[in-house]
């Protein structure tokens, strides 16, 4: 197992973001915080041991699964009822706060959206990484998306066919973190600049209110990687991320 990249940003995001921003919705057993169910599928744990999973099996409803991060392996073998996939390799990026910003694009209709539209934005990510975005994944921090009828289609006007928003915001002291998250297009709509324009239109924001941005991304995901770099993201390492399900 590789040592923890010296140049990662945080560790550990899910319990950076649990230990501060996320605080008040965390749920805590012993050793173990998780987000609930339906805001997202991450969790963390204090320390590797058998006692930590067990706590964390606490936390689980019958066939839930939720995502960690580990630089050990996991105790072996597990407490019952658990199984576990992985590690997945997972690289975390960030946007230097004294780049250039990307250009907006004016002429592309990018509106905000709410919890309102939650139905619509799970149905869109789902198409690209299923269960990953929840029913309150919402309510993490603000979403933006673009609908085929901004766009001139004629067919299934109003459909929401790209989004992007945030999820683990970490504060530390000496600065407030926003992570970038559900950077989807639907495969119809590929091609026409739709992510890089709305990853422009957060990053402008962040920038106006004094954040700083950082994203992640799977680290075989080489077309999201190329983007990211092209508008100015700055690898800062990656982590293995392990799937923990509850039978």
């Amino acid at each position: 197992m590789p040592a923890p990249d010296p140049a990662l940003l945080f560790l550990n995001p899910p319990l950076d973001s649990l230990s501060t921003t996320f605080a008040a919705v965390a749920l805590r057993r012993g050793h173990a915080l998780k987000f609930p169910r339906e805001i997202t599928p991450f969790a963390a744990l204090l320390e590797h041991t058998p006692a930590a999973l067990a706590d964390l099996h606490s936390l689980l409803e019958p066939s839930e699964s939720t995502f960690v991060i580990s630089f050990s392996p996991l105790p072996d073998p597990l407490p019952a009822g658990l199984t576990v996939t992985g590690p997945y390799s997972v690289a975390q990026y960030e946007f230097p706060p004294d780049a250039p910003l990307p250009p907006l694009t004016p002429n592309l209709p990018i509106e905000p959206l709410t919890c309102a539209h939650a139905p619509q934005m799970v149905a869109l990510t789902d198409v690209a990484f299923p269960g990953f975005f929840r029913s309150r994944t919402c309510e993490m921090g603000p979403h933006f998306g673009i609908r085929d009828s901004a766009c001139g289609s004629e067919n299934n006007a109003g459909n929401l066919v790209a989004m992007s928003g945030e999820r683990m915001n970490i504060r530390t002291l000496t600065a407030d973190f926003r992570e970038i998250s559900g950077v989807c297009t639907h495969p119809d709509y590929r091609g026409r600049g739709y992510a890089a324009a709305l990853l422009a239109r957060i990053l402008h924001n962040h920038r106006a209110a004094g954040f700083r941005s950082y994203l992640h991304t799977g680290a075989d995901n080489l077309t999201a990687i190329g983007l990211y770099q092209r508008l100015g993201f700055l690898s800062r390492g990656q982590f293995p991320l392990y799937s923990i399900r509850r039978a």
